[in-house]
């Protein structure tokens, strides 16, 4: 089997993830759920390996073999593009494949909200869109940056690991670099991304404190800054921020935080029942003067009650999302009260 036929079998099921490892058929992400390929037989780590080799330059598999995994895209022309990672495991090659639309998808497209929307159009600041892993952060900071190449003429610099949706220039333009390839690492991509006179900087994965400083800093001086973040919640993202830096620092960063962030959008996926595919829920918080000032007195557990009251602001909570998500009849209620912070009050709220 070539690996070109097996993703495009993907792309016309409509999965999000393939998986191939050894003893094992080709296993597909449907709806969030695991499906293994029927009528395939299991795969020897011979296959598994030529696989791998199918879909890298002798260069990147040299590479792999020395490091032990490897992130990069290919693409299907015409068709789509991938976000591949292939890395040992118990002496096989295994290869974990992530599908990505050619097209990047309207915010409406995607049914998030309006708020989303006006987060993209702030001059600067930090924006953070958060989730655990497969929740479609990658996509909707996709739609955000669409969004403002299509309205606003920015110069806009991404950091990505690797490249996943493709954009072109249109009122803005657009300046895509992949580290490993375009630049060694996050933290010295954004930093050389300051002398760049960019507008705009998407920061694939702010994955350790160096990077988070800088991004920080780059917001402080007038860049509108998008990321993400493994955390499911807006009070979590800022303690998880907080407390990557030693004690010494965390009350400088704690007030650097708190002038710069705009807006925090955790997000997680819901299999939908009305019809095949699956629905983002999300919980927004948007920085108001209230936030940013228990942002800076550490006070973060307050931050979700002024979530809960700040729907005038466009914020709402993760489970008011799930509740309007059950109401419109396209998730269910046992999806909704498994993904809830608190299904004893949403269960009241209804």
């Amino acid at each position: 089997m070539h690996i070109d036929k097996l993703l495009t079998e993907a792309y016309h099921r409509g999965a999000s993830d393939v998986h191939i490892t050894a003893s094992s058929a080709p296993v597909f992400r449907l709806n969030g759920l695991l499906q293994p390929l029927e009528g395939l037989q299991k795969l020897t780590p011979k296959d598994t390996d030529a696989l791998a080799r199918q879909l890298m330059t002798p260069e990147q598999y040299n590479q792999f073999i020395s490091a032990g995994d490897l992130d990069f895209a290919y693409q299907i022309a015409g068709l789509c593009r991938f976000r591949v990672n292939v890395y040992k495991q118990s002496g096989s090659v295994a290869l974990a494949v992530r599908l990505i639309n050619l097209t990047v998808p309207s915010l409406e497209e995607l049914g998030l909200p309006q708020v989303l929307g006006h987060l993209s159009q702030k001059a600067r600041g930090l924006v953070l869109i958060t989730g655990p892993t497969g929740s479609g952060k990658s996509t909707t900071l996709a739609s955000m940056i669409d969004l403002i190449n299509n309205t606003q003429h920015c110069h806009i610099i991404t950091l990505e690991d690797p490249i996943e949706f493709i954009h072109n220039h249109k009122k803005s333009i657009i300046n895509q670099r992949e580290v490993g390839r375009d630049t060694a690492s996050f933290t010295q991509g954004l930093r050389a991304a300051m002398r760049e006179d960019p507008d705009v900087i998407l920061v694939g994965e702010m994955r350790d404190p160096e990077t988070i400083a800088t991004a920080i800093t780059a917001a402080e001086t007038g860049h509108l800054v998008l990321g993400t973040l493994h955390t499911s919640s807006a009070a979590q993202t800022v303690d998880r921020i907080i407390d990557s830096f030693p004690p010494h620092q965390q009350q400088q960063i704690r007030v650097q935080l708190a002038n710069t962030i705009q807006g925090v959008v955790a997000q997680q996926l819901i299999p939908r029942m009305d019809r095949p595919g699956r629905v983002a829920a999300l919980e927004i918080m948007v920085a108001t003067p209230a936030i940013r000032n228990l942002i800076r007195e550490g006070k973060t557990y307050q931050i979700l009650s002024q979530i809960q009251t700040g729907a005038k602001h466009g914020m709402q909570t993760l489970d008011l999302s799930l509740k309007d998500l059950y109401s419109k009849g396209i998730i269910s209620r046992d999806e909704m009260l498994k993904h809830s912070v608190d299904s004893q009050l949403l269960e009241r709220m209804l």
